[in-house]
C-alpha cells in the first residue's frame, strides 16, 4: 500500500445478501457509557485497599476510595467537589502516594497542587481535613506534579514536577513549603522508587526525540542523611547517543540493595536483577527470559506490572496479546541458576496496576466475559475475589468473546487482531466495524468491552486490530511502525477487514472504521488511501501530521521523528501521508467528535479536515464539546458520541433506525 492508493467509493456496492435477523435486546448506549466508573492505581497499605475511581456521571471527576478490609464498606477519602488529577506530560497519572505511617498526598486538579491527608494507622480513617502542601501557583499551568512517593524517614514527598518546559525530581516537605530540587534530568524523568532503607533512589529518564518505550535509562543515586542525591548515574538502558535502542520500565526494590527492572535488550521487556552493593560496574542478571512482555508503554504514570509482597516477586506477562499473572521464583534448585516462571491459575487475562503487600496482591482485572474491576488475591491460599466496577448488563449468551485472528499484514508480516463476531454469528452480509487503537503504541485487549458489545448485539462484527507497532508482541513487532505511521497501521487495518470478508464474515459494502487520537489518524488515512472502508468515525483524530509536529505538547513534540521522520527534513513524507492534504480522495461519509480544550489535537485541525471534506461534497458531521480535552471524561459526552456514531453509520449504510 502507498499513499497514492485507490479512493474509497460511496456505499452503493451490491450487498452479498440480506442482513441477518436482528437479535432482541441490543445493549443500550446508557448501559455502555455515562454511568460506569473506571478504576486505576490500586494500592495496599497496612492491609487496606486504596484506589482511584473516575466517575463519568460526575463529569469525569476522579476520587480516592478506601476499603478498610475485604468485604467492608468503602470510604471516600476526598471531598465531593475534588477532582484528583495530574497534568504532567498532559496525560498525567501517579495521582496519589501513601506512606507507611499513613501520610497520604494527593494532587488536586483545582489548583494543580499537592495536599496532605494523614490517615490514622490504626483505623485507616482521615485524621483531619486535607492540608495544602505547595503554595498556590501564579497561573494554573505554571507547574504540575505527578508520580510521587513518601520518604517516611525524612517526612517528605518525592516526585516529578514539570515547570518551565522541563522535568525535575523534587522533594516537598510534609510540613508544607516550596518544592526542593533534587535532580535535573536532561529532559524527562519519572517512576522513582526508594529502597526500603531509604538510602538509594532509582528512577527512569529519557530524552527527545525518543519516547520512554523507545529509548530510556535507569538512573541510580545514594541519598545522604539529609536527603541529597549523591552521584546520580545511569546504570541500564540507552540514551540518544547509544547505537542500540533499549527501554527500561518500573524499577522495583526487593531489598535494600536488590533492584529489579524490566528492559528490552533481548527484544522483549523481560525482568533483570541488580545487586546495587557490588563494587564496580553494575552486573545485571536476567531472571526469566521469555517471549513475553513484562511492561507496557509509559504514556501515564502510576502503571504497575511487577509487585513485591515482602517475600516473593509477582508479575504480569503478556504473550500474544494475553496477560497472565505469575510468580518469579527467584532461587532455582541449584545456587546461581536462573529464576523460574510460575503462572498463577486465575481466570483473568487482561491485567494492570499490580501492587502487593504481605502475601496479598491487587490489580485491575477483566476477561472476555467479566467487566473490569478490582482483583484481590491471597497469595498463600490462592483464593481470589473480583469486584467489578458495575454488574455486567449482558447474560453470558449475549456476549461476543474475542477470537484471535492472524492474517497477512503490511509486507506479508503475520499480524494479529481480536475479532468479535455479531451475537448470533457472522455472515457475508454482516456490517463490520474496524477499530484502530490509540497510541499508536497501544494494544487491543481481551477484557470485556461493553463499547464493543454495543455493536455485536446490533448485528455488527468488530475487529480490534493490533497493527504493526502495537505492544504485547515484542520489540520487533513494535518497530514495524518506525518511519511507517500511516502506512503499516493503515495496511494492517485494511488487511484485517479484507481477511474477514474473504472468510465470509463481513459485507464489503458495510465496513466502517473508527478511532481516536492516533487511531483517528489511522482511520482517516484508511479512508484516504485504501478502497476498503465505507464510513468513518473520528474522535479528536490527527488530520495533519505536519500540524502535530509543529503544534504538539512537550511530551510528544518529537514523537513523529520516529513514526514518520524528522521535521522539517521529512516534510515530503508528512505531506504524502496527510489526510487533510488528500481529502479529495475520501468519497465516503465521516463523523467527527472534538473537545474544544484539546491541547494535543487542537479543534482547528478537525475543523479544517471537516471543511475540506464538505467542500468536496462528502457527507460530514462535526460534534464539538466544550470543556473536553484529549479524551472525553464526561459521561453525557461519551453517551452522545456512541449514539451519534451508531445513528450516522446506520443512516449511511441504509440499516434503518436502531
Amino acid at each position: 500500500m502507498t499513499p497514492a492508493g485507490p479512493r474509497s467509493e460511496s456505499p452503493s456496492d451490491p450487498l452479498s445478501g440480506p442482513l441477518p435477523k436482528a437479535l432482541p435486546g441490543p445493549l443500550p448506549a446508557s448501559a455502555v457509557v455515562g454511568q460506569t466508573p473506571s478504576v486505576k492505581e490500586p494500592r495496599l497499605w497496612r492491609g487496606r485497599l486504596l484506589w482511584l475511581e473516575q466517575r463519568p456521571q460526575e463529569g469525569g471527576r476522579t476520587t480516592l476510595l478506601l476499603r478498610p478490609q475485604p468485604g467492608a464498606e468503602t470510604i471516600e477519602l476526598t471531598p465531593g467537589d475534588w477532582n484528583l488529577r495530574s497534568r504532567v506530560h498532559t496525560y498525567g497519572g501517579g495521582t496519589y502516594a501513601i506512606g507507611g505511617n499513613g501520610d497520604l498526598v494527593v494532587i488536586h486538579d483545582g489548583d494543580r497542587g499537592l495536599w496532605h491527608l494523614p490517615l490514622d494507622p490504626a483505623t485507616g480513617l482521615p485524621q483531619g481535613p486535607p492540608r495544602r502542601l505547595t503554595p498556590p501557583a501564579a497561573t494554573p499551568g505554571e507547574r504540575a506534579f505527578a508520580d510521587g512517593l513518601i520518604d517516611t524517614e525524612r517526612r517528605r514527598w518525592i516526585g516529578v514536577m514539570e515547570a518551565g518546559g522541563t522535568d525535575q525530581l523534587v522533594a516537598v516537605p510534609l510540613a508544607g513549603g516550596l518544592p526542593q530540587p533534587l535532580h535535573q534530568p536532561a529532559d524527562f524523568c519519572g517512576y522513582a522508587s526508594l529502597s526500603p532503607d531509604g538510602r538509594q533512589l532509582a528512577w527512569v529518564e529519557w530524552q527527545q526525540p525518543f519516547m520512554p518505550w523507545e529509548r530510556s535509562q535507569l538512573w541510580l543515586a545514594r541519598l545522604s542523611p539529609r536527603g541529597e542525591l549523591l552521584q546520580p548515574r545511569p546504570v541500564a538502558g540507552s540514551g540518544p547517543a547509544h547505537g542500540r535502542a533499549v527501554s527500561v520500565f518500573q524499577p522495583l526494590w526487593l531489598g535494600p540493595t536488590d533492584l529489579v527492572v524490566a528492559e528490552d535488550s533481548s527484544g522483549w521487556w523481560n525482568l533483570k536483577r541488580l545487586d546495587t552493593d557490588r563494587p564496580g560496574e553494575p552486573q545485571w542478571r536476567e531472571l526469566v527470559p521469555m517471549a513475553a512482555e513484562f511492561a507496557t508503554p509509559q504514556w501515564v504514570y502510576g502503571l504497575g506490572t511487577t509487585a513485591w509482597d515482602g517475600r516473593q516477586l509477582w508479575a504480569a506477562a503478556c504473550r500474544d496479546g494475553r496477560w497472565e499473572l505469575g510468580r518469579v521464583v527467584l532461587e532455582g534448585p541449584a545456587a546461581g541458576t536462573a529464576a523460574a516462571w510460575d503462572p498463577l491459575p486465575q481466570p483473568f487475562d487482561d491485567l494492570s496496576g499490580l501492587h502487593a503487600e504481605a502475601g496479598r496482591l491487587v490489580a485491575v482485572a477483566s476477561n472476555p466475559t467479566t467487566p473490569s474491576g478490582l482483583l484481590d488475591l491471597d497469595l498463600d491460599s490462592r483464593h481470589w475475589q473480583h469486584t467489578p466496577v458495575a454488574p455486567c448488563p449482558l447474560p453470558p449468551e449475549g456476549i461476543s468473546p474475542p477470537e484471535a485472528l492472524w492474517f497477512s499484514g503490511h509486507g506479508g508480516a503475520p499480524t494479529q487482531a481480536w475479532f468479535h463476531p455479531p451475537v448470533g454469528g457472522a455472515t457475508p452480509a454482516s456490517p463490520l466495524l474496524v477499530k484502530g487503537h490509540s497510541g499508536p503504541t497501544g494494544m487491543a485487549r481481551r477484557g470485556l468491552s461493553l463499547a464493543i458489545q454495543f455493536w455485536t448485539t446490533r448485528g455488527w462484527g468488530v475487529v480490534d486490530v493490533n497493527y504493526g507497532g502495537s505492544t504485547g508482541f515484542g520489540r520487533a513487532y513494535r518497530a514495524r511502525l518506525d518511519g511507517q505511521w500511516g502506512m503499516v497501521d493503515v495496511a494492517d487495518c485494511a488487511a484485517a477487514a479484507t481477511a474477514l470478508v474473504a472468510a465470509g464474515k463481513a459485507s464489503p459494502a458495510r465496513i466502517a472504521i473508527e478511532g481516536g487520537s492516533a487511531g483517528g489518524f489511522t482511520a482517516l488515512a484508511g479512508l484516504c488511501f485504501t478502497g476498503v472502508f465505507r464510513a468513518g468515525a473520528i474522535r479528536y483524530g490527527v488530520a495533519d501530521p505536519s500540524a502535530l509536529a509543529l503544534e504538539s505538547h512537550r511530551f510528544e513534540a518529537r514523537y513523529l521523528d520516529g513514526l514518520i521522520g524528522p521535521w522539517p527534513e521529512a516534510r515530503a513524507l508528512y505531506e504524502a501521508r496527510s489526510p487533510l492534504l488528500h481529502a479529495d480522495r475520501i468519497r465516503c461519509p465521516v463523523v467527527f467528535f472534538q473537545g474544544l480544550d484539546d491541547p494535543v489535537v487542537p479543534p482547528e485541525q478537525t475543523d479544517r479536515m471537516a471543511a475540506a471534506l464538505a467542500a468536496h461534497g462528502v457527507p460530514v458531521e462535526v460534534h464539538r464539546f466544550a470543556g473536553e480535552g484529549h479524551g472525553f471524561r464526561s459521561g453525557s459526552v461519551q453517551l452522545q458520541v456512541l449514539e451519534a456514531t451508531e445513528a450516522f453509520f446506520r443512516h449511511h449504510f441504509g440499516l434503518g433506525p436502531s
